[in-house]
This record gives structure tokens, C-alpha cells and sequence, in this order.
């Protein structure tokens, strides 16, 4: 049975990021969240891998979350924080784009290997892809005109 995400997932896109700061920074550094999906094409006999608009997407599709960041201003900005939701339709993939993460909604970040979270019954253990709910990049600084991207990959769960 096929299942289409396409509502949520656009709905994602359309609301990354979560928040950016310093406050004063959000006026200078313009954000814009994007959102694709990898598809497997077949050219002359090979594989390949490409990125699509994600018009259905089912489980266990690879998604590439992108939050494209410029700064617009006239100084550059210092220590720049992007944080992003990591929506509940899907689970991580990977660790390594660079970024902190939380799996307490936000409130406390680091790397994936230095968190943990309850179980059932209370204990403590190592958390995992799927224990994220947020992805923290710091960027040091951003020059006038500064631009790129941040990405991160997750499967549609």
C-alpha cells in the first residue's frame, strides 16, 4: 500500500527554518527552506542518484532538508544560529552536515553519540536518529554578502 507524505512534507519546507539569531541578525541574513527527495534513475545501464520535488513520497524515502542562508546586511554578523525542527514524519539519516543536535525538543544540543534519552521504564540510554527533534548549525561569521547552504538527510518514516 502506498501512503503519500506530499502534504506534510511541503508543509515542512514551507516553514524552515525554525528560528535564526541574534535577534538584530534576522533583518540582515535572509533564510529560505527547501526540501527534495533522492530518486534512483537509470542512464545507458547506470545508477544515479538525483534530487526531485517530492510530489509523493512513501516510508523509507531519503529526504534532503536545505535551509539557504544570505547576508543581506552591510556588517557582517557574528555567531549565527540556525535551528531547524526535525519534522515528526521523519527520522535522521546521518550526523554529518556540521550540525548540533536535540533530542529533548531544543533544549539541550550536542552530538548525537554525547546524548541520551529515557526508555520505557526510566533508564538512561545512548539516543539514536530517531530520538532527534532538532538540528542546531553556528555559523562564526557571515561576511556582507555572504551566502550558502545548510542540508541535512532524513528518511520519511
Amino acid at each position: 500500500m502506498k501512503t503519500s507524505f506530499l502534504m506534510p512534507i511541503l508543509a515542512i519546507a514551507s516553514s524552515l527554518p525554525l528560528s535564526a539569531q541574534p535577534a538584530f541578525a534576522e533583518d540582515l541574513v535572509m533564510l529560505k527552506g527547501d526540501v527534495k527527495v533522492v530518486r534512483t534513475v537509470v542512464e545507458e545501464g547506470k545508477e544515479r542518484s538525483m534530487l526531485a520535488a517530492p510530489t509523493d513520497v512513501v516510508p523509507g524515502d531519503k529526504l534532503v532538508f536545505a535551509t539557504e542562508y544570505h547576508n543581506t546586511g552591510a556588517k557582517a554578523v557574528e555567531n549565527f544560529v540556525v535551528t531547524n525542527p526535525l519534522p515528526a514524519a521523519v527520522r535522521l539519516a546521518d550526523t554529518s552536515g556540521g550540525f548540533d543536535v536535540s533530542v529533548d525538543g531544543g533544549k539541550i544540543y550536542g552530538n548525537l553519540a554525547s546524548l541520551t534519552v529515557s526508555d520505557d521504564v526510566g533508564s538512561a540510554r545512548p539516543a539514536q536518529y530517531s530520538d532527534v527533534t532538532h538540528i542546531r548549525w553556528t555559523l562564526a561569521r557571515l561576511a556582507p554578502g555572504e551566502r550558502g547552504t545548510l542540508t541535512y538527510t532524513a528518511f520519511v518514516r
